[in-house]
């Protein structure tokens, strides 16, 4: 069983490849906790791996409280591998995930990190099409040796790429982004949006409502930053600050593919419902 988390899609295609080559189901963090879903039988001879991001230098807020939430049923030789995807490095990330593991008496046997195109769009803009299908590439090569690596059960065998000063940027930097950076004010539509709800369908906390001018609103004070909402936006719509308008989005071309699918069902689901009401 793979748990994942994903807004943009990168950690969604690790996952997949996973699940792809272990044959095993994956689990959307984000639908999980909205569906208040935390208790999992896991098989014999099944692994259970999670793919995440890394938010400034450590796991998503969202990732360690659904481990915290776990109730997991599993066999006593469980073989336990974690995945983050990061920009640069992963700072201590892999070591705050594994520390929230033990917590629930489970720990890692394995860890990885996979460098994907950085698409936090408060700070950076959204990658060239020629440095992202680079990144992308060499991306695939590590997710082959992490398929082998985990299919062999390797144990007491981590590859994360850390970065300098990883331990203040996990330990100082972190927090004070949590405190500070996560805030759901700067957030807003624009005059372009659509009102097709998809972002409120989407976020993993549930914090955006629609109003009756079936515009978005963020309810919460508070998100996990995820950016899924700005990101995903169909309409190009949501903006975080001033700083986002010209950053253009990303999202990793798999995902694209399987949102704009889903989409075009939606509407057409729509569709028949406005023709079945006339």
């Amino acid at each position: 069983m793979i748990f994942y988390f994903s807004a943009s899609g990168n950690s969604y295609h690790v996952a997949r490849r996973l699940s792809e080559a272990l044959g095993e189901s994956m689990v959307d963090i984000g639908k999980a906790i909205r569906n208040h879903a935390y208790a999992y039988t896991i098989a014999p001879n099944e692994k259970l791996g999670f793919v995440f991001p890394i938010h400034a230098w450590a796991p998503p807020e969202i990732v360690e409280d659904f481990v915290r939430h776990l109730e997991l049923y599993v066999p006593e030789d469980l073989y336990i591998y974690a995945i983050c995807t990061c920009g640069q490095s992963a700072g201590e990330g892999m070591s705050i995930f594994d520390a929230c593991l033990r917590d629930q008496n489970l720990h890692l046997n394995s860890g990885y990190s996979v460098m994907m195109p950085d698409n936090y769009a408060v700070l950076f803009p959204a990658p060239q099409e020629t440095e992202c299908n680079e990144i992308l590439q060499c991306a695939e090569e590590i997710i082959q040796r992490i398929v082998h690596a985990v299919k062999l059960e390797r144990k007491q065998f981590f590859r994360v790429k850390k970065g300098k000063c990883s331990a203040f940027l996990s330990n100082v930097i972190h927090p004070c982004f949590r405190r500070f950076a996560t805030s759901t004010k700067p957030f807003y539509a624009e005059e372009s949006c659509i009102g097709c709800g998809h972002c409120a369908d989407i976020c993993p906390i549930g914090c955006i409502s629609m109003t009756k001018n079936q515009k978005p609103d963020w309810t919460d004070t508070h998100c996990t930053k995820c950016m899924a909402c700005l990101q995903q936006c169909p309409a190009h719509a949501i903006q975080c600050g001033r700083k986002t308008h010209d950053k253009g989005r990303y999202l990793h071309p798999d995902y694209r593919k399987n949102k704009e699918e889903l989409y075009a069902s939606k509407e057409e689901t729509q569709k028949k419902k406005i023709s079945c009401d006339i």
